[in-house]
């Protein structure tokens, strides 16, 4: 009798440990620190450092061209009005965007995300959603292109052909600002109190309230496609593997990447920038980058196995 009774205590003893176990592991569960990147033919990769990437299925063949990531969702953009969200970059669903137009880049403000992209329809595209599934079109006021989007001091800054820059305080009205430029500015971002927009022959304009903006002399007439901030450092990129660097957004410094691949999308997180590569004048569906950098500081890149020779047109990082 008492051998079963020894029996039974240590059954019990072991499913309260086994219970408690399982209990703790939920508990300390988080979300992980992720970059995803995108490009043609639907490609999406994902990281978890920056350094190993994983495929992921799209369910498109489009190319996608922006991504951004706010509110606990992804948002990429791509061809023909192509909008992709997700919540963990694994799993993506494909939404209604109500629009042809190609969709270029997008960001997140003021409790909605804001998209711009082509204007093949006589006008500049500009969408907005408060949770990325349903869209409305906006009226931007502009028959040209727009490429870029940012959000910061609770203004929307939007970026495009010749010279052309947009803002809002919401997202839905948009005021035409004077960039006193007339090159095509190609990417917007924000940091150290500035809004910092570059673009063709080396152009650099910044301004601290996105009304007033001020050319900056760079020392370089190349194409600058991509800007980010972080690590106190705005980082510049472009054509034939260009990479800049500058404390100010106004003096750059030259940095070698290491390739040759034009470099267009570019983000900071975790403490580490990342560059991805999409050949521009490359014909759509050839071997036209795929690469990816990064970097601790700006100036010393690290190349990275990417998986695909796809062009990779964007990158984001979330928390």
């Amino acid at each position: 009798m008492n051998k079963v009774l020894y029996i039974i205590l240590i059954s019990l003893f072991s499913l309260t440990v086994i219970s408690c176990k399982s209990s703790d592991d939920s508990k300390t569960t988080t979300s992980s620190p992720l970059y995803v990147s995108v490009g043609d033919n639907g490609t999406i990769l994902t990281s978890s450092d920056g350094t190993t990437w994983t495929s992921r299925t799209s369910g498109t063949n489009k190319h996608l061209y922006g991504i951004t990531y706010a509110n606990s969702t992804f948002v990429v953009m791509g061809d023909n009005g192509t909008i992709l969200t997700s919540s963990d970059g694994t799993t993506w669903t494909s939404r209604t965007s109500g629009t042809t137009n190609d969709l270029h880049r997008g960001t997140y403000g003021n409790s909605t995300f804001v998209v711009v992209g082509d204007n093949t329809t006589g006008s500049g595209t500009i969408l907005t959603s408060p949770d990325g599934t349903t869209w409305t079109s906006r009226t931007s006021g502009t028959s040209l292109r727009l490429w870029d989007v940012t959000y910061a001091n609770s203004t929307f800054v939007v970026v495009g052909m010749t010279g052309t820059l947009l803002t809002s305080s919401d997202g839905t009205s948009w005021t035409s600002r004077t960039s006193g430029s007339t090159e095509h500015l190609w990417g917007v971002t924000y940091g150290n109190g500035l809004f910092v927009t570059v673009g063709k022959e080396g152009t650099i304009l910044t301004s601290s309230d996105g009304t007033t903006w001020t050319s900056k002399t760079t020392g370089t007439t190349n194409e600058l496609w991509g800007v980010t901030y972080g690590n106190s450092t705005f980082v510049v990129v472009g054509p034939s593997g260009s990479i800049y660097t500058s404390s100010d957004g106004t003096s750059l410094t030259s940095r070698t990447s290491g390739i040759t691949n034009d470099l267009w999308g570019i983000t900071y997180g975790n403490s580490i920038f990342v560059t991805v590569s999409a050949n521009w004048n490359q014909n759509i569906g050839g071997s036209g980058g795929g690469d990816i950098l990064t970097s601790s500081d700006g100036i010393s890149w690290t190349s990275r196995t990417s998986g695909t020779t796809e062009r990779l047109h964007a990158v984001t990082y979330k928390e």
